[in-house]
């Protein structure tokens, strides 16, 4: 029962921050909100397991995964607010307003991926995953990343339809997810 109620405490939670997107299947918004869903429900099965064993394999990965997620999204959330030029004349209701850039953030580590702070989300899904692995959290995990998979791919849509031809030239020059490989 107590797991039930972290994971519709941690649902509303998701559905405020999404209420925008939840029925505009071409937003990238969309996905993302089934993304979240898998890793509130990991949360809640895999909290408790946070800190058991910290030396153990599984422990030092997962807590690998989480600080290279927490430098991705850091490092990105500071550079579009930094370099972003965020405008309130993207009139789009879909985005957050620190995702209404007018410039293409295309330095520091968006040189080299174009999705940290979706990255960073699928790092911290693998990560959650690994704090105590079992197959359902497995198959939770892997939708987590295609739902991930399919919001970076409907950003980039929005996104080459904003900014054109110089985004379609970042896209040429630039890997989803992981440097020089993804």
């Amino acid at each position: 029962m107590g797991k039930l109620i972290i994971f519709g405490v941690l649902s509303l939670l998701i559905v405020i921050a999404s209420w925008r997107t939840l029925f505009s299947v071409k937003s990238h918004g969309f996905y993302r909100f089934f993304s979240w869903e898998c890793m509130a429900w990991m949360i809640t099965i895999n909290g408790k397991y946070w800190f058991i064993n910290l030396l153990s394999i599984n422990q030092i990965a997962s807590w690998i995964l989480l600080f290279y997620s927490l430098y991705l999204v850091l490092a990105g959330f500071i550079l579009i607010k930094r370099t972003g030029k965020p405008a309130s004349f993207r009139d789009d209701k879909n985005l957050y307003s620190f995702e209404k850039t007018t410039e293409l953030v295309d330095i520091g580590i968006f040189k080299y991926i174009r999705h940290p702070l979706y990255s960073s989300l699928i790092f911290l899904t693998w990560a959650i995953f690994l704090k105590n692995p079992t197959i359902l959290l497995f198959v939770i995990g892997l939708l987590s990343t295609n739902f991930l998979y399919f919001t970076s791919k409907f950003d980039e849509k929005e996104c080459l339809v904003f900014f054109g031809k110089k985004y379609s030239d970042y896209m040429k020059q630039t890997k989803m997810f992981i440097p020089f490989i993804f």
